[in-house]
């Protein structure tokens, strides 16, 4: 505990306020985590903004490159990447998903990793990785 203190210390004296935030910072140093927890939820309430926003924008534009932040898929290509233990039930699995023979889900299931459905609804790319892995396979959605 008495580390704690030490180390918040040292980062007061590291942070440089200006005078007319002083008076404000004394006051935000003395309350409570609840009660910080608070004042965030009704500033952000009040002025229609997130304290979390310049954050992810300042961590988006880094990431991206300057470019702009690439939009969430809808769409996935779901790949089996592992067969596991349980080939014959992660064959099952394939067929029941792909609508093929069994020659030809045995055929992919022994060619994995193999994209085994391209351009699928996320809802429906989430559901079939859900059976593969229920059946022992590994799945990667891409």
């Amino acid at each position: 505990m008495a580390e704690e203190t030490t180390v918040a210390a040292e980062e007061k004296t590291a942070v440089e306020v200006p005078e007319k935030f002083a008076k404000l910072v004394a006051e935000i140093e003395t309350m409570s985590v609840l009660d910080l927890s608070e004042l965030v939820s009704i500033l952000e309430d009040k002025f229609g903004v997130s304290a979390a926003a310049p954050m992810m924008m300042a961590a988006g534009g880094a990431a991206a490159g300057g470019a702009d932040a690439p939009e969430e898929k809808s769409a996935f290509d779901v790949e089996l990447s592992a067969v596991g233990e349980s080939k014959i039930n992660v064959i099952k699995a394939v067929r029941s998903i792909t609508g093929l023979g069994l020659k030809e889900a045995k055929d992919m299931v022994d060619g994995a990793p193999m994209v085994i459905k391209e351009a699928v609804p996320t809802a429906e790319a989430e559901e079939m990785k859900k059976q593969i892995e229920d059946a022992g396979g590994a799945v990667t959605l891409k």
